[in-house]
């Protein structure tokens, strides 16, 4: 939901872009139209300068929105992780550690789940590749330490296809 008071949308863009003149060159129009509105001076813009603000705002609002929803999903629930790509991993001599093509689901635990999100926004130095591998050596083929205690590491190649839901 974007913000309700007049001035308020741009307000909102202002510190989006920084500038009165961006945010005039993003809705097409004067400079000095964007500070009335921020003033108040002018409350109710054309039905067609309201459109732009409120599709700008929108474009801008909604992805944060959105991304707090899958945090706050995936912090009290986990979320499954289907996903296809080409597996290697190193193990003791004797096994098969060849690389294989494999379609996995996975259902990852709250903090897994964090350490994807956060890999895949770029706040940790992980990428969302190495956190697959890893989920998938202790979820899938350690099952949490159950079996294939001797399997050193886990590398994720080649994902073709990949879907999460929470």
């Amino acid at each position: 939901m974007s913000p309700k008071p007049a001035s308020d949308p741009i307000n909102y863009l202002m510190r989006q872009l920084g500038s009165a003149r961006a945010v005039a060159a993003e809705l097409g129009v004067t400079a000095d139209s964007v500070n009335r509105y921020r003033r108040g001076a002018r409350k109710h813009p054309p039905k067609p300068v309201q459109d732009r603000i409120n599709e700008a705002v929108r474009s801008r609002w909604q992805p944060r929105v959105r991304e707090r929803a899958r945090q706050r999903a995936a912090a009290q629930t986990g979320m499954t992780v289907e996903f296809r790509a080409t597996f290697g991993y190193k193990a003791p001599v004797g096994t098969a550690d060849e690389a294989r093509f494999r379609l996995l689901t996975l259902h990852l635990p709250p903090a897994w789940a964090g350490r994807l999100l956060d890999a895949q926004a770029g706040r940790s130095r992980e990428s969302p590749n190495e956190v697959l591998a890893q989920a998938a050596k202790e979820l899938y083929f350690q099952e949490r330490g159950a079996r294939a205690q001797q399997l050193e590491e886990v590398e994720v190649t080649g994902i073709d296809y990949i879907d999460a839901k929470y």
